[in-house]
């Protein structure tokens, strides 16, 4: 949201600097996050003033040109080469001097002392367009004859100078959706905080000149729906001229990022900025019958809006209708028949109060967000209704001309009631951990309109203003309280208590990051992507079930209308992404929570349920290292993904060779494998299905991995780590060459090892594979290292041999594997 300086300057007096202001506005909650300038002018007329011409003489080398000297009020007079044709001398004129910065459309440029055929030309002497303030470049400007020299421009323009505060609103600061709410904080924070502005307070326009002209052109006001349309009031001006705005109140509205529409509108954002009331402006011509209706129109009632776009109304769409037809969506946007035009003459001004909920499932519905949305979502004052409109009819009567044709309609047939809390300073000190003088309690009070009903001793009774929607208990009050007075006044006392708390184990958080570190040391980077996904992923269900979906029943569009069964698609959208943008090499990681939709039969009844799991993703593709002189050209592959694999769950405390192989493999991949413990699944792994790539426009290998999280923190629940002492005594290594079936896995040697080998095997490795004409076929080598090692001495030759022909028994007679010599 956008504060203007010059117009908080309009409630509020204060000598703060603009950085002071910034921080006293951070400290207070309203917190900054940006501060501009703005210029009604580009460039502001920095270095240009009126002056005088005093002499004229035609250029001696050009025809087109005159050689002119001009007063600026400075000491000498400047030579000034012109082309224009109207430049004669007595004339006062627009001179921009050298070091001017000359701003005309999108480009610029500088001023500065040059020749121009010969002469010398100190400054330029400006027409409209080339300062902006006209179209006109006929010829130079002349202004009158009685106007001063040598005073800036930019005070002659009237050219209008701010400060804009860029100020990140949070949504229960409703009450600060406004300059007069930012203004109500500020002055309650300088009363409190500084001596000096004890008495400071905020001007509030006046309204009390607000009165009927006459009655000429009453407005009924029906509303049928008090729920969703608590207050309603509205007004007519007849008799007004549609046209621009004048420039200060054009001026200010740009300075706030708002496009100036013509003057009854732009009164209508000026009030919706001041007050933090939203209004909204009907041609009273297009009011059939001079009725108003608020009510809820039949679902599927077309309605055209002001960006002339058909939609489809909602059964729950609060509307203003005339006696015949919707003119406006209640809270959120207005109609393209009933809006102000060149050729409106009447006016039907509206302030009402909506229910926010109303507003906000309105809002959502038509994926609609305006400034009046923002403001009804998050709450609005329904004492402010007259107030604010009585404020736009007195703006309108001023601008554009008119008379107020009827007096207030309004119609509030249950006001609001205010909530009472009751304060105790001692609550307060025991709350805070520290003394907070009652009199500065009821200075803060005071200033944020919170009025005193009564006091004691002890403490207050409140009255909590409605627009005040966030405030609902003591709590509230003394958060309040305790912003303007300043959370930095309050010290750290010397003990500090604290609650025993424990934690599982394992550690989840610890768990995470220890594996994040990991996999980042190795090159991955962390992705975290949306938990809602497209349902056309699922269709067909090719790669997964699509009645396990979980679907949203009110999707923000179609691509986001389920919550994910797996980070798969997720991460694929981003390495799609990635391979959009030549970033070809990959290693991406993902922490992320899927959900999946289950069914259980009761008694003939499909009951529904719903699971959430936390996995954990890898993704590579692309080179295993970058590109260089000195390294191969080798890609990612399965057996890279699976050694990253490996080592995480080394990390966990899980040894591979404690998990099954699955029988089955997922639909999306073409190779690979799901690895089990106890029946449950540890973790996937495999080559990417080639149509699931072409899918998302991926035309190179992907593979991916997904650990279940859940899963592998309840193995690890179960696990106990134990060290032992690195061996004094040395290891051997023995290498055996076997033919084998190629239907033989290599996972099905290893097991067979460790159960033969049992205490004295510590490691096994592949570091061979040959299939050629130099065996049978059918058949495959390996060549098998293996590592041997007593803990409690130094192993024989003997003892070794033996092992080994135990071992090579052991291979043959279980996978058939023969000793190759």
């Amino acid at each position: 949201m956008k504060i203007s300086y010059n117009w908080l300057r309009d409630y509020l007096d204060t000598n703060l600097s603009i950085e002071e202001l910034s921080h006293l506005l951070t400290d207070i909650g309203l917190e900054v996050e940006a501060v501009e300038t703005f210029e009604s002018l580009k460039g502001g007329l920095k270095g240009v003033v009126t002056g005088e011409v005093i002499t004229c003489e035609r250029h001696p080398n050009a025809d087109k040109l005159s050689v002119t000297t001009v007063d600026v009020g400075g000491a000498d007079l400047l030579h000034i080469v012109c082309g224009a044709p109207n430049v004669a001398a007595g004339q006062k004129v627009v001179v921009a001097t050298t070091g001017t910065i000359i701003h005309k459309g999108d480009e610029s440029f500088e001023i500065r002392k040059s020749k121009i055929r010969g002469e010398v030309s100190e400054g330029m002497i400006c027409a409209e367009d080339e300062l902006g303030v006209g179209d006109s470049h006929d010829g130079i400007m002349v202004l009158p004859s009685d106007v001063k020299i040598g005073i800036p421009a930019a005070e002659y323009f009237g050219v209008t100078n701010d400060v804009v505060f860029e100020i990140g609103l949070t949504p229960n600061r409703a009450d600060a959706a406004s300059h007069l709410g930012v203004a109500r904080d500020l002055a309650a924070a300088l009363t409190a905080r500084h001596p000096e502005h004890r008495t400071a307070g905020v001007r509030k326009p006046d309204v009390s000149g607000f009165k009927p002209d006459n009655n000429n052109l009453p407005v009924a006001v029906i509303v049928e729906d008090a729920m969703a349309c608590p207050r309603y009031s509205g007004i007519t001006v007849s008799g007004i001229k549609v046209g621009p705005s004048p420039a200060w109140l054009a001026d200010r509205l740009k300075a706030i990022g708002v496009r100036p529409v013509n003057n009854v509108v732009d009164v209508t954002n000026y009030v919706l900025f001041e007050y933090g009331q939203p209004l909204h402006a009907f041609d009273a011509a297009q009011i059939a019958g001079n009725t108003v209706v608020v009510r809820k129109m039949p679902e599927g009632t077309p309605f055209v809006t002001l960006d002339e776009v058909e939609r489809k109304l909602g059964a729950e769409d609060l509307m203003i209708c005339s006696s015949s037809e919707p003119m406006c969506i209640a809270g959120v946007f207005g109609g393209i028949r009933s809006g102000v035009s060149g050729s409106t003459t009447a006016v039907f001004l509206e302030s009402a109060c909506f229910n926010p909920v109303s507003v906000r499932k309105t809002s959502k519905l038509h994926m609609l967000k305006t400034d009046a949305s923002f403001r009804f979502e998050r709450g609005t004052d329904p004492e402010i209704t007259v107030t604010a409109l009585k404020r736009a009819a007195l703006l309108i009567k001023e601008i554009c001309g008119g008379e107020i044709s009827t007096g207030v309609v309004d119609v509030y047939p249950e006001p609001v009631i205010h909530r009472r809390i009751n304060l105790s300073y001692d609550y307060v000190n025991r709350f805070t951990g520290q003394e907070i003088p009652e009199a500065d309690i009821k200075v803060i009070l005071k200033g944020l309109e919170i009025g005193i009903v009564s006091e004691s001793a002890g403490g207050l009774e409140l009255d909590i203003p409605p627009f005040k929607v966030d405030v609902f208990g003591i709590a509230d009050v003394i958060e309040e309280i305790l912003r303007i007075y300043g959370y930095n006044k309050i010290e750290a006392g010397d003990k500090l208590n604290s609650s025993i708390s424990y934690h599982q184990r394992p550690d989840r958080e610890k768990l995470q990051n220890l594996v994040a570190d990991y996999l980042s040391s190795n090159g991955f980077n962390e992705i975290m992507t949306n938990s809602l996904s497209s349902s056309a992923y699922y269709e067909g269900g090719a790669w997964f079930d699509p009645e396990k979906c979980v679907k949203m029943l009110n999707p923000l569009s179609r691509e986001l209308d389920v919550m994910r069964q797996t980070l798969l698609f997720s991460g694929l959208e981003s390495v799609a992404y990635n391979l959009n943008r030549r970033q070809l090499n990959l290693k991406f990681y993902e922490f992320g929570t899927v959900y999946e939709q289950t069914g259980a039969n009761v008694k003939g009844d499909i009951v529904r349920s719903y699971r959430e799991q936390k996995l954990l993703a890898l993704f590579v593709t692309g080179r295993l290292v970058p590109e260089s002189w000195y390294n191969s050209e080798s890609s990612a592959d399965f057996y890279q993904l699976r050694s990253y694999v490996t080592a995480l769950l080394a990390k966990t405390g899980i040894d591979q060779r404690r998990l099954q192989v699955a029988e089955s493999l997922p639909p999306f991949f073409t190779a690979g494998s799901v690895y089990t413990l106890n029946g449950k699944a540890i973790y996937c792994i495999g080559r990417l299905h080639v149509k699931l790539l072409k899918q998302f426009g991926i035309g190179q290998p992907v593979f991916y991995a997904g650990i279940h999280w859940d899963n592998l923190i309840g193995v690890i629940r179960n696990h106990s780590v134990s060290y032992s002492e690195v061996s004094r005594f040395p290891e051997v290594r023995r290498d055996l060459a076997l033919v084998l079936d190629k239907s033989v896995k290599y996972a099905d040697l290893e097991a067979v090892a460790f159960r033969t080998g049992k205490q004295l095997l510590k490691k096994v490795n592949l570091f061979d594979v040959y299939e050629g004409d130099k065996i049978e076929a059918g058949k495959k080598s390996y060549a098998i290292s293996f590592i041997l090692q007593d803990e409690t001495k130094t192993l024989t030759d003997k003892e070794i041999d033996k092992f080994m022909d135990r071992l090579a028994a052991a291979l043959e007679t279980e996978t058939g594997a023969r000793v190759r010599r």
